[in-house]
């Protein structure tokens, strides 16, 4: 639905609404290079967690120091699919907030 041949096709109303939809979308966008910046400068702390909106996790890493390392370590391998999930969960709320129907 979001393709600019597709947008054309709509009346300009439901036009307008997706733009909006997408706009917004986009200034709440989670970005992978600013997640593993976080996990390289704060890794151990569970920076990158909170970024990502992890906030328990977060805050666990943060008194046990990542799991001694461990869960750190374990995070470089999952944070790019975190991110993905993340930026997928806040797409479908916002899409759904303007009653559009977002294609998986």
């Amino acid at each position: 639905m979001g393709s600019p041949q597709e947008q054309a096709t709509l009346p300009e109303w439901d036009r307008l609404r997706l733009l909006r939809a997408e706009s917004e979308f986009e200034s709440i966008k989670k970005n992978p290079t600013i997640a593993y910046v976080l996990w390289c400068a704060t890794g151990i702390f569970g920076g990158h967690r909170f970024y990502l909106g992890d906030t328990a996790r977060s805050i666990f890493m943060l008194f046990t120091l990542g799991g001694l390392g461990l869960w750190t370590l374990i995070d470089v391998f999952f944070i790019a699919r975190r991110v993905r999930t993340v930026n997928r969960t806040r797409r479908a709320a916002v899409m759904a907030r303007y009653g559009i129907l977002d294609a998986p």
